[in-house]
Order: structure tokens, then sequence, then C-alpha cells
């Protein structure tokens, strides 16, 4: 297999090839992917370490290579570990996902939890919270399948509307988003104050509790929906220069728009179904990721690592600030992303106003 190495407009490329497949990676998203992947696993290991049981990160490792102190490998392979994989594997799935609809979109305002598409998997989680009383299992259905009802609507008005491109479905998804939330908040007052706090503490966004039964699904997901997202990386490159263009060097845009938007609701409604709609970290990560690397295209795999990081830190933070009180991690991530999107639109406001 060759490697070489050639410059482009945004930096140098290294090209593998080996027979017929080939690969184009930019040198300097491998570097900054490298260095998210190193801070995931500094986070990974403070994370582990932190509850009433605390462990430095020698005995994090320690245990982990199997003679660490006595009873601290069941604290970490039974209650810790589970939730900071799972906040890594539901972090990189939202971060792929916000990269596919920002890309789709050509606007960083394309994330699922802005355009609906989280929204309508609260809401289906929530009628099984609260109108059918489900288990984990039905919620997590539920959450999925209210997630891709309400895509296909917001497609299907988008199209009638005169395509499925940029402004149109994140104005129609920000207006579906809010008719969600006011359901969200109608199914609420309608049950027993037991059951409406259950379905709020699970619309806030939370990592308590979570086991191997929740990492599973999610890296099942990853396994199977993240290569299709990569597969198809090319015609979402094309796409971001608009559909006449992308038309014109061969691809066909409403099946591969199509493709990519089920790739990318199944892994927000997946997301959502192990946490709980996490705010913003859709929204931040692939900016975030495409501001480090100065890659062109949607950069799914740095959004993907930087989804991870984000949320894991975000968790490691909210356990820290108030240690008797530890916060759900939405709660954490809602306040930083609000903090971020402040600042997204007064960039953007700035930079039009030139």
């Amino acid at each position: 297999m060759s490697a070489p190495a050639v410059s482009s407009g945004t930096g140098r490329v290294v090209r593998l090839r080996g027979g017929a497949v080939s690969l184009r990676l930019h040198l300097r998203s491998l570097v900054v992917g490298a260095g998210l992947l190193v801070l995931c696993a500094i986070v990974s290991v403070l994370a582990v370490g932190t509850g009433d049981y605390p462990l430095s990160p020698a005995e994090v490792l320690r245990t982990i290579a199997g003679s660490g102190p006595p009873g601290a490998d069941i604290i970490i392979e039974e209650l810790r570990l589970p939730r900071v994989l799972d906040a890594l594997l539901v972090g990189a799935a939202l971060g792929v996902a916000g990269a596919v609809f920002q890309s789709l979109t050509r606007n960083p305002l394309g994330s699922p939890d802005v355009i609906g598409f989280t929204q309508g998997a609260a809401v289906g989680a929530v009628l099984q919270i609260a109108v059918f009383g489900g288990s984990m299992v039905a919620i997590a259905g539920g959450a999925i399948v209210g997630g891709f009802v309400v895509a296909a609507a917001v497609m299907a008005l988008a199209k009638r509307a005169g395509g499925t491109q940029g402004y149109r479905i994140v104005l129609i998804g920000i207006g579906f988003s809010t008719l969600l939330a006011s359901t969200t908040a109608f199914l609420l007052t309608k049950v027993t104050l037991e059951t409406s706090q259950s379905a709020r503490l699970w619309l806030v966004g939370s990592l308590n509790g979570r086991g191997w039964e929740h990492v599973g699904p999610v890296a099942v997901a990853l396994v199977v929906l993240v290569p299709l997202a990569l597969m198809a990386g090319r015609d979402l490159r094309m796409l971001e220069m608009g559909d006449d263009t992308a038309a014109a060097l061969g691809v066909h845009t409403e099946r591969s728009r199509m493709l990519l938007v089920i790739v990318a609701v199944a892994l927000a409604a997946v997301a959502t179904a192990s946490t709980g709609p996490v705010a913003f970290v859709a929204l931040a990560a692939p900016q975030l990721a495409r501001r480090l690397t100065h890659a062109t295209g949607p950069g799914l795999l740095p959004a993907a690592i930087m989804g991870g990081l984000l949320l894991a830190a975000s968790d490691l933070a909210a356990q820290r600030v108030w240690p008797a009180t530890p916060l759900p991690v939405g709660v954490m991530t809602g306040a930083v992303g609000g903090v971020y999107l402040m600042w997204l639109l007064f960039t953007e406001w700035h930079r039009r106003g030139r």
C-alpha cells in the first residue's frame, strides 16, 4: 500500500492506495483526531475514578490491568465504565448525526436537536412513559419511532415546499421542534406527579444508572451506521456544493440525501433512546471539529470523536461541580451549549454585517 503525501488548499493530504481501495486523509485531521482521542482517554480515566469511592488515575489503570485495590474492579466494571463508554458512544453518534445534517442543510444550526428530530424522539419516549407505562425497551423503541416519524414529516413538507434543501429543512424543523415541545408539556400535565417526575428526569438527559445494557445498542448502531455514513461521504461533500453541482458530478441527489437522513436520524434516535435528549452536542461537535481540522467537507470522524469528548467531559464536570448532588449531564450540556449557540449566532451576525 502506497501513501504519498500531497498538498491541497487546506493543508497536506495523505493518499492511501491498496488495490482498488483509495483513501484520502488530511494530515491535520489525523493529528487533531489523535489529540482528541488522547483527551478522550484522559477524561475517561478521570471519570472512572470519580464517585463516592474515589480512585486515582494510577489506581484506575492498575485495576483495568487486573492489579487494582480490593473491590475496585467491581466498582469500575459494573458501575463506572459502562457510564463512561455510554457517554463516549452517545456523543459520537450525536457528533456524526450533527455533521451529516449540518452538511445537508449547509447551515451550522442544522442539527437534530434544533430541527426537531430529537424532540420527536422525546415525544415518542414520553408517550411510552406517561401513557402506556412501557418498559425501558418500549421507551427506547418509542424514541426511535418518534424520531423517524418527525423526520419523515419534516422531509415531506420540505419537499412539498420546493425541495429538501438547506434553509427549508431548518425552518420547518424549528417549527416542528416548538410544536413537539408543547406536545410534550401537554402530555406531562395529564399524568400523575410521580409519572411526570420520571418523564421530566428522562427529558433532561442523564447518564445516571447506565449499564452495559445501554452501551450495547449504541455500539451496534455505530458499527452499522457510521460506515454507511462514511461510504456516502463523497456524495455528502458534493451535496454541500448544491444540488445542481452535485447532480452535474454524477450524484443522485434525492436518493443520497434520503439515505444520509435515515442514517443520521437513526444515530440521533438511538442516542436519545439511551440517555434522553442531550442538548447541543450534535450542534457543537461538528463545528468545533471543523474549526480545529480546517478541513473542507463534513469531517464525520473528527465530529464523532469531538462529540464523545464533549459528552464525557460534560458528565465529568456535572459530577464534580456539585459532588453532593451530581447534575444530570443534560443540564451541563444545555448550559455550555447555550453559551456556544449565542457565540455562534453573534459571529455569524458579525460576519454577515461586514
